[in-house]
């Protein structure tokens, strides 16, 4: 159960390669990078934690602000 943790972030990390939009793009890295988070405290290495923790930050952050200075059509 733990390692499929790991496995399914990897696998939803992966395929956000495949998306076209910026939100989404950085949407689905953010959840990634939250498995991730939770992986590396359930096996205590907290390197993994730390990098995940920015990951997902700055995905988040970069998704909202992007959102937010979008030009009004």
């Amino acid at each position: 159960m733990l390692s499929a943790i790991g496995w399914i972030a990897t696998a939803i990390f992966s395929a956000s390669y495949f998306f076209r939009g910026q939100a989404a793009l950085r949407g689905i890295q953010a959840v990634a990078a939250c498995l991730w988070v939770v992986y590396g405290l359930t096996i205590g290495a907290l390197p993994v934690v730390a990098a995940n923790v920015i990951v997902a930050a700055a995905a988040l952050y970069s998704m909202f602000s992007a959102s937010r200075n979008r030009p009004v059509a």
